[in-house]
Order: C-alpha cells, then structure tokens, then sequence
C-alpha cells in the first residue's frame, strides 16, 4: 500500500469458523478487544465483529508495517476508531480508517491525509412493513429534494434502492467526520447526476471538499414473503404518490405478495481534515496545509479488493491459523 489508501472487504456468508478457528483468531487480538466480539450471542453478528477487528489491525500492519502485537487501536469518544501512536516519523501522518459491516460483507477503507468515512448497507425492510411506511420513519432524517427524488425514483424496488443510496452516503459524510448519533442527518443533502458528480451541501452551503462515490457489493437478489397488509387504501395517498401507486400495481389497495430486496449498497466519503470533529482531528497530525488541499483534486475511487480472513493475518500467523481453518 505505497499509497496508504486501501479498500477491503471480507465476505462472511461462507465463512463457519470452528469454535477452535475462533477462538485462535481471537487470541490474535488485545484482551480488551474481546469482550467486543464475545458479547454477541449469534455466531452471524460474533463473525462481522472479529472480522472487524482484523481489518483494522491488517492494515495498520500493511500500510505502515506495525507488528500485530504492538498496533493500538483506540476510539474518540465519538465512537471513531483510530490509530493509537506516539510514532513522529509516520509515513502518512494522517492516516485514518474506517469499518463497516452489514449483511454479508465487513469492509474497510483508509487514507493517507484526508479522512475517510465507509458506510455498508443491506437492502432489506422488516417484514409486515410496507416499502412506504418503512421509508417514512426515515423521512425527518431527509431534505424534501432527497424525499421527493426517492418517492418518484420509480417501481418499489427503485424506490427502495434510491433510499438506500441516500442512506448511504449521509453515514459515510457522519462517520467521516467522526460524529456521533446527534447529528441531524436532514442538515446534509445530496445532489447528483444518476449517482455521479455526487456532491453534499450542509447546511444548505455546498462543501466542495469532499468526494464520494457509491457502488454496490455482490448481486441483488430477491425474496418473496406473503402477508396480508393495507396500503394505499385511500384515493388522497394514491394522488399524493402515484408513482408509487402505480408502480407497486394496487389495484385492490391490499400488498399480499412483498418482494424483499437483498444485496448491499457501499459508499465511500472523503473529506478535507479540517472537517473532523474536534475529538477526531485531535488524532490526526497535518489539518490545515496546503498540499492537502490540492490533493484533493486527486481522482478518487472507491475500488475494493475482496479478502479472505486468512489474508487479513501476517504470514508468521497464516501457517497455525490453517491447523484450525482445515
């Protein structure tokens, strides 16, 4: 990683780690790290945690060659991770990360001077909810052009994407910047062509600074369940929404057969230093120069390379990790 920037992700659907497999992968990491990872109770949610941890200690190792036992990895109070060093030579004095994980994948992504926010989300909905009714507990975290844009994406499913994306991007710009959960998220809005040039106003002034890029992870696919539910029963709704009445075919007013989308959304959000919280940009050492800001015009890609958890391990761990992997 000459570049320090790195784009990762594992994913675990095919993963079924032993308890001994585990249990050495947990070893590998500090003692306080543990009882993160060991709180779950369902393997699913144990499995994104210690994949979690290990993309984060991986590469701190790639990037700037720490050995695994001597990486500090330590959280603002905000809740952002970031490297714990008392190192004055670093190669990237700013170099920060960030994780995610929903669904089947767990993903991480790292930059050298700017910082970096990374948000995974999976396309799915609670079941006896309908696509209006589950985006509408969301609608007081959206600008009235992000709601109107999502209600008249198109069909459901377009609807239900375009929500997603939206979704999205206002967490990787929030876990970018290192804030926590009183952000009002209404206070960004995002503007874009078909998901292109995407740029963030907030506070309804344009931040040029930053860059985004969106892109999906693995294939959509798709899910029938059946229920009987109301929706769009009244003509006014039906005048309020007619692209999404007439997409989702209502003729009856009645949802019986529900597709649920399955598949993954990430976005990626990088940003000039100087837009960091103040607990976070404690952690980061150049905030103000100039080379920071002309690289910015830098293009920017959110390419990501898929990794297998034994990857994510230094060779001197590879070789014992297979004894319980086999």
């Amino acid at each position: 990683m000459e570049n320090g920037v790195c784009r990762w992700f594992v994913d675990i659907s095919k993963w079924n780690p032993s308890n001994q497999e585990f249990s050495f992968l947990l070893s590998l990491l500090p003692l306080q790290d543990h009882s993160s990872i060991t709180r779950f109770i369902k393997l699913e949610d144990r499995k994104r945690a210690i994949v979690s941890r290990l993309l984060q200690y991986a590469v701190v190792h790639e990037v700037l060659g720490i050995p695994f036992d001597e990486i500090i990895i330590k959280r603002t109070i905000e809740g952002k991770p970031y490297l714990n060093t008392h190192q004055n030579n670093l190669r990237f004095p700013n170099f920060n990360f960030n994780v995610s994980h929903d669904g089947d994948y767990v993903g991480i992504t790292s930059e050298p001077l700017h910082i970096v926010g990374l948000d995974i989300v999976s396309h799915v909905i609670p079941k006896q909810e309908t696509i209006l009714e589950f985006i509408g507990n969301f609608s007081s975290h959206l600008t009235s052009l992000e709601w109107d844009n999502i209600i008249n994406a198109g069909t459901c499913n377009e609807i239900l994407a375009e929500f997603y994306k939206y979704w999205c991007v206002k967490e990787a710009y929030i876990k970018a910047i290192g804030v926590g959960l009183g952000y009002r998220l209404n206070r960004l809005e995002f503007q874009h062509i078909n998901w292109t040039n995407i740029s963030v106003y907030v506070d309804g002034k344009e931040s040029s600074e930053w860059k985004f890029c969106l892109f999906e992870l693995g294939k959509a696919h798709w899910r029938v369940s059946f229920w009987h539910d109301l929706w769009c029963v009244t003509r006014p709704l039906a005048l309020v929404y007619p692209s999404l009445f007439n997409a989702c075919d209502l003729k009856l007013g009645k949802l019986n057969e529900f597709y649920k989308m399955e598949g993954e959304t990430a976005s990626v959000a990088r940003g000039h230093p100087g837009s960091a919280v103040e607990d976070f940009k404690r952690t980061l050492r150049l905030t103000e120069l100039k080379e920071i800001d002309d690289s910015l015009r830098i293009g920017f890609t959110g390419s990501f390379m898929l990794r297998t958890v034994d990857q994510l391990l230094p060779d001197s761990f590879r070789a014992s990790y297979g004894i319980y992997a086999d």
